[in-house]
Protein backbone atom coordinates (compact mmCIF):
# COMPACT_ATOMS: atom_id res chain seq x y z
CA UNK A 1 0.00 0.00 0.00
CA UNK A 2 2.84 2.35 0.83
CA UNK A 3 4.61 1.61 -2.45
CA UNK A 4 1.44 2.42 -4.37
CA UNK A 5 1.22 5.89 -2.77
CA UNK A 6 4.88 6.63 -3.60
CA UNK A 7 4.28 5.66 -7.21
CA UNK A 8 1.31 7.98 -7.38
CA UNK A 9 3.36 10.91 -6.08
CA UNK A 10 6.17 10.27 -8.56
CA UNK A 11 3.80 10.24 -11.51
CA UNK A 12 2.86 13.91 -11.03
CA UNK A 13 4.88 16.48 -12.94
CA UNK A 14 6.45 19.25 -10.90
CA UNK A 15 6.03 22.47 -12.95
CA UNK A 16 7.65 24.84 -10.45
CA UNK A 17 11.17 24.58 -11.94
CA UNK A 18 9.69 25.04 -15.42
CA UNK A 19 7.92 28.24 -14.32
CA UNK A 20 11.12 29.50 -12.68
CA UNK A 21 13.10 28.99 -15.88
CA UNK A 22 10.41 30.67 -17.99
CA UNK A 23 10.30 33.71 -15.69
CA UNK A 24 14.10 34.05 -15.84
CA UNK A 25 13.96 33.87 -19.65
CA UNK A 26 11.19 36.48 -19.70
CA UNK A 27 13.21 38.85 -17.52
CA UNK A 28 16.28 38.38 -19.72
CA UNK A 29 14.20 39.08 -22.82
CA UNK A 30 12.70 42.22 -21.26
CA UNK A 31 16.16 43.55 -20.38
CA UNK A 32 17.83 42.69 -23.69
CA UNK A 33 15.04 43.79 -26.09
CA UNK A 34 15.42 47.57 -25.46
CA UNK A 35 19.18 47.27 -25.91
CA UNK A 36 18.74 45.66 -29.31
CA UNK A 37 16.40 48.38 -30.59
CA UNK A 38 18.54 51.21 -29.25
CA UNK A 39 21.67 49.81 -30.89
CA UNK A 40 20.31 50.65 -34.35
CA UNK A 41 22.00 53.91 -35.32
CA UNK A 42 19.87 56.22 -37.42
CA UNK A 43 20.59 59.68 -38.69
CA UNK A 44 17.19 61.24 -39.21
CA UNK A 45 16.78 63.98 -41.82
CA UNK A 46 16.32 67.54 -40.65
CA UNK A 47 13.19 69.46 -41.48
CA UNK A 48 13.52 72.68 -43.41
CA UNK A 49 10.23 74.02 -42.08
CA UNK A 50 10.30 75.38 -38.56
CA UNK A 51 7.68 74.00 -36.24
CA UNK A 52 5.41 76.68 -34.86
CA UNK A 53 4.90 75.60 -31.26
CA UNK A 54 3.28 78.91 -30.34
CA UNK A 55 0.45 78.38 -32.82
CA UNK A 56 -2.79 78.40 -30.86
CA UNK A 57 -5.85 76.59 -32.18
CA UNK A 58 -8.67 78.73 -33.53
CA UNK A 59 -11.85 77.81 -31.68
CA UNK A 60 -15.27 79.21 -32.55
CA UNK A 61 -17.81 79.11 -29.72
CA UNK A 62 -21.32 79.46 -31.14
CA UNK A 63 -24.54 79.76 -29.19
CA UNK A 64 -27.92 81.36 -29.91
CA UNK A 65 -26.83 84.92 -29.09
CA UNK A 66 -23.18 85.27 -30.06
CA UNK A 67 -20.10 83.99 -31.87
CA UNK A 68 -16.74 83.99 -30.08
CA UNK A 69 -13.30 83.33 -31.54
CA UNK A 70 -10.96 82.17 -28.76
CA UNK A 71 -13.13 83.90 -26.13
CA UNK A 72 -13.37 87.14 -28.19
CA UNK A 73 -16.89 88.10 -29.29
CA UNK A 74 -17.31 88.82 -32.99
CA UNK A 75 -20.11 89.54 -35.46
CA UNK A 76 -20.83 87.34 -38.46
CA UNK A 77 -19.67 90.10 -40.83
CA UNK A 78 -16.24 90.51 -39.22
CA UNK A 79 -15.71 86.80 -38.50
CA UNK A 80 -13.51 86.10 -41.54
CA UNK A 81 -11.26 89.11 -40.92
CA UNK A 82 -10.77 88.20 -37.25
CA UNK A 83 -9.90 84.58 -38.05
CA UNK A 84 -7.49 85.80 -40.74
CA UNK A 85 -5.74 88.05 -38.24
CA UNK A 86 -5.61 85.31 -35.57
CA UNK A 87 -4.05 82.82 -38.00
CA UNK A 88 -1.72 85.44 -39.48
CA UNK A 89 -3.01 84.60 -42.95
CA UNK A 90 -2.37 80.85 -42.70
CA UNK A 91 -5.31 79.45 -44.68
CA UNK A 92 -4.31 75.86 -43.78
CA UNK A 93 -5.25 76.36 -40.12
CA UNK A 94 -7.97 74.14 -38.72
CA UNK A 95 -10.99 76.00 -37.35
CA UNK A 96 -12.67 74.15 -34.47
CA UNK A 97 -16.40 74.72 -34.00
CA UNK A 98 -17.99 74.30 -30.58
CA UNK A 99 -21.70 74.69 -31.28
CA UNK A 100 -24.54 74.71 -28.77
CA UNK A 101 -27.13 72.08 -29.67
CA UNK A 102 -29.87 74.74 -29.60
CA UNK A 103 -28.29 76.69 -32.50
CA UNK A 104 -30.44 76.45 -35.63
CA UNK A 105 -28.96 74.67 -38.62
CA UNK A 106 -29.34 77.77 -40.83
CA UNK A 107 -27.20 79.85 -38.47
CA UNK A 108 -24.47 77.21 -38.39
CA UNK A 109 -24.44 76.98 -42.19
CA UNK A 110 -24.17 80.78 -42.44
CA UNK A 111 -21.17 80.77 -40.08
CA UNK A 112 -19.47 77.91 -41.96
CA UNK A 113 -20.05 79.80 -45.23
CA UNK A 114 -18.48 82.95 -43.76
CA UNK A 115 -15.42 80.95 -42.69
CA UNK A 116 -15.12 79.30 -46.12
CA UNK A 117 -15.52 82.63 -47.94
CA UNK A 118 -12.60 83.90 -45.84
CA UNK A 119 -10.53 81.05 -47.35
CA UNK A 120 -10.46 78.57 -44.47
CA UNK A 121 -11.60 75.14 -45.63
CA UNK A 122 -10.35 72.94 -42.79
CA UNK A 123 -13.23 72.83 -40.32
CA UNK A 124 -13.71 70.49 -37.37
CA UNK A 125 -16.98 70.16 -35.48
CA UNK A 126 -16.39 69.23 -31.85
CA UNK A 127 -18.66 67.25 -29.61
CA UNK A 128 -18.83 66.18 -26.01
CA UNK A 129 -17.74 62.61 -25.45
CA UNK A 130 -20.41 60.33 -24.00
CA UNK A 131 -19.71 59.10 -20.48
Amino acid sequence: MLANEEQKELSEINVTPFIDVMLVLLIIFMVVAPMITSSVKLELPKSTAAQDSEKKPIILFINLEEISVNEEKVSLQSLGALIDSKTKGDKQSIIYFYVDKAVPYERLVAIIDAVKVAGFHKIALSQEVAK
